[in-house]
């Protein structure tokens, strides 16, 4: 498999007409580049393939082969998807931890670690880069792998493209997407377009699970002069989505549908986010390179909880049932690429980032009394004012070393620095001062050797150093439910030691990768109770674990994707207060999963495609007395192209879980009252319509 840019960079990718594009991670290769030269564990996934007979709404419908990337959709739009890489994340309760997201270079990770993917929009996607291994500690904190989202770059002739997919739970997805570009790009006065609006509306499948999105994306290219560009990128979303919370086991068995606490407490949850970003990119000679990315963001959230009135009350401390945070975040990351010969071949990249986030945060009880009777699902007394700020300030380097025609060298250092500063703002006689602050640093080396047996097959060893501090939600609450900032939360610390093996096989690629991550002071639950999580270190934790991947296209039409994952993952000290938990399984992680999909795609006609997806079981908890059931679906989608003149339809049909499976889509890892289960749909069905007008 070919691919059109490999750009696992934060700062997106280089001129065309760029000599320095050899390096392997920090800089991007716009030239085609295959995978199998790539030292490390990467997937690349097009665009194209992503809105195959899809309605376009989550990347849990498309990245299911990537090996060692667990992707689940929660159907809860309050909370996002349940995404992990080998394993790291697993335990996020909402949101994406312990991996980092860029979207077009500007991170949808914050400087604690917290991410989201609520901002992408797969209408506008090139590709997607998912990074797993030792590489992607050179993206710092939370790094147990990357996700680098690159979104078109417009191009001439001009074109509308106008989208609709209608489903099951009476879920609508309709877009409008323009693009086009003055000229040919590289010429000074030129100028490139996307612009993307979406909306998504849904019922929900499960009862108070009602959701809405508006989503926008745009990205302008000014062509400076013919050895530079302006890249102007705006983003803004805006949701509204009801909480079902998770269930018991019993309740999922009497009802998946049910919400009982949703429907009690109102829970649910707002966010509008609007971030901007700007990268400029020259080439200095024909041997160097300069990019600069500055972005800026805020974002907003309200978010109403299950907690009942008694608990805020009887216990002065509490922050209350609703959360309100006004984050405002900006960072500014600069990239200098040179390639040169001591000897040998030699490309390096060195840089510097900077972020720093700003976050209000105020706690309400979500309640009022009348008659002495609480009423649930409303602002009430202020229980909590206080104003976090994060940043991160880390210089990186990284090299490329073409010892001989066949053995290339990659090494790579970032020195990881994080700062966290609290000031609290409520301060009552029975609720003391909780400021406090902290601050963590970390040398972050990573290296790798790979020789080429043949043209088409190529071997790698790489050996890395990661590292992932607790996010401002993790250090806000304490497991022993006192008041005060849970500063004793040390940063978690992998070694990983990968071996892989790629091959080209015909018009395909098979990938086998082997690996060991050690980490100590795993960050882990130590409880949820009510929507809110308390965390811990876990003292030593091992994922071991096996890749396997296949992309092989057989003619122009048909082609075949294929993907296994094997990962153990333990606790090698006790983390558990009552019971023995050494070597028991990390909750949240399945240990097998498999993906495969065969489909049939001329350029015009009927097509049609297939897939099967495995879940092994997961753990619910520390103590491996609740687990999900490990289960299997499959999918079907068929469709017809047609164009006439200078308009292409695509009119198309899916059917997803045939065989109205009933299972556990996600869990809420050690939610206190047993309630780890987040129901999946059964059979679900969709059509959609696709319609692009082009301007030749």
């Amino acid at each position: 498999m070919v691919v059109s840019a490999l750009t696992f960079s934060c700062l997106g990718a280089l001129p065309p007409a760029s000599a320095a594009e050899q390096i392997l991670v920090i800089s991007a290769k716009p030239a085609p580049v295959s995978e199998l030269d790539t030292p490390a564990a990467v997937s690349v996934i097009d665009g194209d393939d992503m809105r195959f007979a899809a309605p376009r709404v989550n990347l849990s419908e498309s990245l299911n082969a990537v090996p060692g990337l667990q992707i689940q959709n929660r159907q809860n739009y309050a909370q996002d998807l349940q995404l992990s890489v080998r394993g790291f994340g697993a335990r996020s309760t909402f949101g994406v931890r312990g991996l980092r997201i860029y979207v077009d270079g500007i991170p949808s990770t914050m400087p604690d670690g917290q991410g989201q993917t609520s901002n992408i929009d797969i209408n506008s996607i090139n590709s997607i880069d998912v990074l797993r291994g030792p590489f992607s500690v050179l993206y710092g904190n939370a790094s147990g792998g990357v996700i680098n989202v690159s979104t078109q770059t417009g191009k001439a002739p001009p074109s509308i493209e106008a989208s609709s997919y209608y489903g099951s739970s009476d879920s609508w997805h309709y877009g409008l997407k323009a693009s086009g570009a003055t000229a040919e790009s590289g010429h000074a006065g030129n100028m490139d377009y996307v612009v993307s609006t979406n909306r998504f509306t849904t019922q929900g499948y499960r009862e108070h699970s009602a959701a809405r999105k508006n989503l926008a994306n745009a990205k302008l290219g000014f062509q400076l002069d013919e050895v530079s560009k302006l890249t102007l990128l705006l983003n803004s979303v805006d949701i509204k989505a009801d909480d079902a919370g998770g269930l018991t086991s019993q309740e999922w068995h009497d009802n998946p549908r049910q919400s009982p606490r949703g429907e009690q407490y109102n829970t649910r949850k707002k966010t509008r986010q609007t971030q901007m970003g700007l990268r400029y990119e020259r080439q200095l000679s024909e041997q160097d390179d300069l990019s600069i990315m500055a972005y800026a963001g805020e974002r907003n959230t309200t978010q109403y909880q299950s907690i009942p009135a008694n608990i805020q009350q009887i216990k002065p401390a509490h922050a209350g049932g609703v959360i309100a945070l006004t984050r405002h975040y900006q960072g500014v990351d600069t990239r200098w690429t040179h390639q040169g010969n001591v000897g040998v071949p030699v490309t390096f990249s060195t840089g510097l980032d900077y972020e720093n986030m700003t976050e209000s945060r105020k706690g309400y009880e979500n309640f009022v009394l009348i008659n002495s009777t609480p009423a649930y699902g409303v602002k009430g007394d202020l229980r909590r004012n206080e104003r976090n700020t994060m940043w991160n300030l880390d210089p990186y380097l990284q090299t490329q070393w073409q010892l001989t025609d066949r053995l290339e060298l990659d090494a790579g250092l970032r020195y990881s620095s994080v700062w966290f500063d609290s000031h609290d703002f409520y301060i009552t006689p029975k609720n003391g001062d909780d400021s406090g602050s902290t601050r963590y640093h970390k040398l972050l080396p990573v290296g790798a050797v790979r020789y080429a047996l043949t043209d088409a097959w190529n071997v790698y060893l790489s050996a890395g150093r990661g590292f992932e501090t607790p996010t401002i939600n993790e250090l806000s609450y304490r497991p022993d439910d006192k008041s005060g900032l849970n500063i004793n939360l040390q940063p978690a610390t992998s070694n990983t030691v990968e071996i892989g093996s790629k091959a080209r096989l015909g018009n395909g690629l098979v990938s086998l990768t082997l690996f060991e991550t050690n980490t100590d002071n795993e960050i882990v639950s130590a409880g949820n109770i009510g929507g809110r999580t308390s965390y811990k270190n876990a003292g030593k934790t091992r994922r071991q674990g096996t890749e396997l991947a296949l992309d092989q296209q057989f003619d122009e039409n048909w082609s075949l994707k294929a993907a296994w994952t094997w990962l153990k993952a333990e606790y090698l000290t006790d983390v558990c207060q009552d019971t023995n938990c050494n070597g028991n399984r990390i909750p949240g992680i399945a240990r097998n999963m498999a993906y495969v999909s065969y489909s049939y795609a001329p350029e015009q006609g009927w097509y049609a495609g297939s897939d099967i997806r495995y879940m092994g079981d997961i753990m619910a908890n520390d103590q491996n007395s609740a687990k999900a059931p490990a289960w299997t679906t499959v999918g079907l989608s068929s469709g017809y192209k047609w164009s006439f003149n200078q308009i292409e339809m695509d009119l198309f049909g899916r059917i997803d879980n045939l065989f109205d499976r009933h299972y556990v889509g996600s869990v809420i890892v050690n939610e206190g009252m047993n309630r780890y289960y987040e129901p999946a749909p059964g059979r679900n069905y969709g059509i959609g319509l696709n319609v692009t007008w082009n301007w030749e």
